[in-house]
C-alpha cells in the first residue's frame, strides 16, 4: 500500500519513470526528478555522516529554497523525524522551541545558530560534501514510523506538536487527489512558507506526486505574485486570506489569476461577500479549506457551494469523518451547534511529549480542535466559532460568528471580531470590534444589528479599529482584541 512506504521513496519511482520532468523551479535553476532523487540520498548520507540517526528529531531551520525541500525528503529517507524551525524567530524563540522538543542537531542558514542544539549549515562547505557524498544508501520503513512534528501553537506558551508519521501524511496527501484533484500534472506555485503546515504539505505533496513545485517564497508584492502566477503557467496556489484581500486590492483583467486551476485558502474563513469577490475578481475556482495542524484539512468549500452553503465551511474532505456532538460525545441533529470532532487516516494521534494536552484534545480515536459547529440539512459543517471563546451573557450561550457575520453584512464593514466583556452584572457583555468606512459610525452599526439580532445578542459597545490583529495565517487575535477592553 501507499501509506506503508517511506515518503522519500517515490521520488526514486519518479526519477526513472519521470527522469526529464522538471521537480523544482527556484529562481531560474530547474531540478529534474533524474537529479532530484540522487541529491536527496547524497544529502541523506551527508546527514548520517554527520551523526543524524533513525528516530532523532532535527530542527529544519531554513529559508523557502530547493535546500529546503531536498532536507525534508533526506531527513526522512534516513527515517529521522523533522521538525520545522521559522527562520525569522528570534533566537529565544527557536532556543525553547528546540529545548521543548530535545533537539540535538538543527539545520540552519549560514550565518544562524540556535543555542543548545549542534547546527549544521547549508553553506558552501555544506554543498561541497554533499555533491562528493555517495548516493548509495538504502531508504528506512516508513508506515506507522515518525515523520513530522508540525507546531500547532508556535512559540508562545508551551509548544504543542502533534506527530504525523509516513503513513499519515501520505494519507493526507492521497486526500488531497481525490478531494481537490491535484496530480501529476500540477505546476503548483509555493507561495506560503515551507514552515507553515499548508505550506510545507503542499509542496511535499506535489513532490510526491511527480508534479512541479515552483519557489516563490515571501515576502511578496500582490502584482509580483500575480505576473509568476503567469509566467510559470501555475495551476495550483494556496494563499491565506490575508494575501487574497491583498489581491484584491488590484487593479486589471478579470479574473487576475485566471490560469488557475485551483486557487486554496486556509487559515481562517472568508466571509460570503470576500469569497464571492475572490471568485469574481481572482479565480472562479477557489476552493476554502477548513482544518488544523492536528488533522490536515477536513473539509472543503467548493466553487459549486452557493447559496446558503456559502455561509458554512462545506463538506468533508475523502475518508474523513466529521461529527457535532454534545458534552457526553452523543451526536447532535442538524442545526444544533455542538463540539466538533473527526478522525481519519491523516489525522494525528497526540502531540508529542504532552500526555495532558493529548488526553484533552484526542479521545475515544476522535480529535477534539476545540471548535464549536453545526451540520445543516445538506451535510455542510458551519463554524460557531471556539469552545473558548463562547460568550456567555446572564447565563445564555452567544456564538461570536453569528455576530461577526451580521457585522460583516453592513456594507461599510471590512472586517469584524466579537468577543466576551467582564461584566459584573452579566458575567460577560458582547463587545465589537470592527474595520469599516470612516464614514460609519457606532449607533448606525448597532441600529443594524438590533435589526438582524436577538437583544441579547446586541454588542454593548462597537470599537472602530484601522485593521484587526492576525496571525500570520490570517486569524483574528481575539486575546490581544479582549486586552483593550475597559473595565466595566
Amino acid at each position: 500500500m501507499l501509506s506503508n512506504r517511506n515518503i522519500a521513496a517515490f521520488l526514486d519511482d519518479h526519477a526513472v519513470r519521470r527522469v526529464r520532468h522538471t521537480a523544482i523551479i527556484e529562481g531560474a535553476t530547474g531540478i529534474t526528478y533524474g537529479q532530484l532523487a540522487p541529491q536527496v540520498r547524497r544529502t541523506a548520507r551527508h546527514l548520517r555522516d554527520a551523526g543524524v540517526t533513525a528516530g532523532e528529531i532535527v530542527g529544519v531551520c531554513l529559508r523557502d529554497s530547493a535546500h529546503h525541500l531536498v532536507v525534508l525528503f533526506a531527513l526522512a529517507r534516513l527515517g529521522a523525524v523533522i521538525l520545522p524551525l521559522d527562520w525569522r524567530w528570534t533566537p529565544p524563540e527557536k532556543a525553547r522551541v528546540t529545548r521543548f522538543f530535545q533537539v540535538r542537531r538543527a539545520i540552519v542558514e549560514p550565518d544562524d545558530s540556535i543555542s543548545g542544539s549542534v547546527c549544521l549549515p547549508v553553506d558552501a562547505e555544506w554543498d561541497a560534501a554533499v555533491a562528493s557524498a555517495d548516493d548509495d544508501i538504502g531508504c528506512a520503513a516508513g508506515g506507522d514510523r515518525p515523520l513530522v512534528l508540525s507546531l500547532s501553537s508556535g512559540t508562545t506558551g508551551r509548544p504543542k506538536g502533534p506527530m504525523l508519521s509516513h503513513a499519515q501524511l501520505i494519507s493526507r496527501l492521497v486526500i488531497q487527489w481525490v478531494t481537490l484533484g491535484v496530480s501529476q500534472h500540477d505546476r503548483y506555485l509555493s507561495a506560503t512558507p515551507l514552515y507553515f503546515g499548508g505550506g510545507r504539505s503542499f509542496s511535499m505533496g506535489g513532490l510526491f506526486s511527480g508534479a512541479t513545485v515552483i519557489l516563490f517564497p515571501p515576502p511578496h508584492e500582490p502584482a509580483a505574485l500575480v505576473a509568476a502566477v503567469a509566467e510559470h503557467r501555475a495551476t495550483t496556489l494556496m494563499l491565506v486570506p490575508t494575501l487574497l484581500r491583498r489581491l484584491l486590492q488590484l487593479e486589471g483583467p478579470t479574473p487576475l489569476l485566471g490560469g488557475l486551476q485551483r486557487l486554496l485558502s486556509t487559515g481562517a474563513v472568508l466571509h460570503p461577500e470576500e469569497r464571492r469577490a475572490v471568485m469574481a475578481r481572482l479565480c472562479p475556482d477557489f476552493i476554502n479549506y477548513y482544518g488544523s495542524t492536528e488533522g490536515g484539512g477536513i473539509t472543503v468549500l467548493l466553487p459549486e457551494h452557493q447559496g446558503a452553503a456559502e455561509a458554512s465551511v462545506g463538506e468533508p474532505v475523502f475518508l474523513t469523518e466529521v461529527q457535532v456532538v454534545d458534552d457526553a460525545g452523543s451526536t447532535l441533529q442538524p442545526d444544533a451547534v455542538g463540539h466538533i470532532r473527526y478522525r481519519g487516516p491523516g489525522v494525528a494521534d497526540g502531540f508529542y511529549n504532552d500526555p495532558g494536552a493529548s488526553a484533552t484534545a484526542f479521545r475515544d480515536g476522535w480529535f477534539y480542535p476545540g471548535d464549536l459547529g453545526r451540520f445543516d440539512a445538506d451535510g455542510r459543517l458551519h463554524l460557531a466559532g471556539r469552545a473558548k471563546d463562547v460568550i456567555i451573557r446572564a447565563g445564555v450561550n452567544i456564538y461570536a460568528s453569528e455576530i461577526e457575520q451580521v457585522l460583516l453584512a453592513h456594507p461599510l464593514v471590512r472586517d469584524a471580531a466579537a468577543v466576551g466583556w467582564a461584566s459584573p452584572l452579566n458575567g460577560e457583555d458582547v463587545a465589537a470590534f470592527v474595520a469599516a468606512d470612516p464614514r460609519l459610525e457606532e449607533e448606525p452599526l448597532l441600529a443594524h444589528c438590533r435589526e438582524n439580532l436577538a437583544p441579547y445578542k446586541i454588542p454593548k459597545r462597537i470599537f472602530f479599529v484601522t485593521e484587526l490583529p492576525k496571525s500570520p495565517l490570517g486569524k483574528v487575535l481575539k486575546a490581544e482584541l479582549a486586552r483593550r477592553l475597559p473595565v466595566l
